[in-house]
């Protein structure tokens, strides 16, 4: 805990640190081509649908919202579905009491090519992608928010998470692939081939980590990385989710080595390649719970700590200032 509040304090630029909040929370949305090698039991349109359940504030990042006092904004990058029925303003009010989430239409193209057949994408759509959450952190920055929380949402998004993690680290497949939403062996066999093609296709490498985010990547995966810089640019801490977000922040470190310092990691995913990149960008997640459900909940969940150890170090009293006699 001391070591995250002079974390903060080094953010801050200031010591004691202010209690990082208000918290805003950015979901960011988009679907797959990859999905048609039968990497994942969902079918494509289950991210439009469960973006419908966000804006009505009824999915689980809305609840752990709700009881951090965070508002919730989901961003449509690149989902397949058109997603403009659902535009309105937002019924989130930021103070645990709103009911939905704000939905901002931001779509880059619907959804990524099939990575293992070419590339997910140009290198014009990826840095759209990121362009899309830097914009998204500093409007929520310059709205007053003063922490911010990786969200998600896209079927079958832990297949480029684990191709990008691959490809930016040299790992192998199989150590950095897992089971996404619980994939028998035989699926998830498929899975670690489909993402040695990719990698095999594409060359992507460390040396050029934006081709590597075209190729190999997301656009929900782009817009993390965009959000993570903008964030650090903005001053605040951006507590880190899952895989998805930790393949983001993998990118945002390769293109902005700066903004590693802004990351705070929420939580150890179950997904192996999290765990190789918390080592790689020296997090130490604040909580393990064995989660996979992204969305933004393991970070959401580590909102109090975060804000505890703030507080510890601008409220807790020192033996000097307490009274207490110094060692016999």
């Amino acid at each position: 805990m001391e070591d995250l509040g002079a974390r903060l304090a080094a953010i801050a630029g200031t010591c004691p640190p202010p209690v990082p909040a208000p918290v805003a929370v950015a979901v960011f949305a988009g679907d797959h081509g990859v999905l048609a090698e039968g990497v994942s039991p969902w079918p494509v349109e289950v991210t439009a649908q469960m973006v419908a359940n966000f804006s009505a504030g009824g999915a689980a990042i809305n609840v752990l919202a709700r009881q951090v006092g965070a508002s919730v904004t989901v961003v449509d990058v690149g989902v397949a579905g058109d997603l403009s029925h659902l535009v309105g303003p937002s019924v989130s009010s930021g103070t645990g009491e709103g009911r939905g989430s704000g939905l901002l239409l931001a779509k880059v193209r619907p959804g990524t090519a099939n990575l293992a057949e070419g590339p997910a994408m140009s290198r014009a759509e990826a840095i759209q992608a990121l362009d899309v959450g830097a914009r998204v952190a500093a409007e929520l920055v310059e709205g007053g928010a003063r922490c911010l929380v990786t969200g998600d949402m896209g079927i079958g998004n832990t297949t480029p998470s684990a191709a990008l993690i691959a490809a930016l680290t040299g790992e192998p497949a199989r150590r950095v692939t897992g089971r996404g939403t619980g994939i028998s062996e035989e699926a998830w066999e498929t899975k670690v081939s489909v993402v040695q093609r990719a990698l095999a296709r594409s060359g992507a490498g460390p040396q050029d980590p934006l081709g590597a985010l075209a190729e190999v990547g997301g656009l929900e995966i782009g817009a993390l990385a965009g959000f993570i810089v903008g964030g650090a640019a903005g001053g605040v801490p951006v507590v880190i989710d899952g895989v998805i977000a930790c393949a983001a922040a993998l990118v945002a470190a390769h293109l902005v080595p700066e903004s590693r310092g802004y990351c705070v990691a929420g939580h150890r995913s179950s997904e192996p390649g999290a765990t190789v990149v918390l080592e790689r960008l020296g997090l130490v997640p604040l909580l393990d719970l064995d989660l996979r459900l992204g969305e933004g909940t393991g970070a959401c969940l580590a909102v109090p700590i975060l804000q505890a150890a703030a507080r510890i170090l601008g409220e807790m009293a020192t033996f000097d200032s307490a009274g207490v006699a110094d060692k016999g």
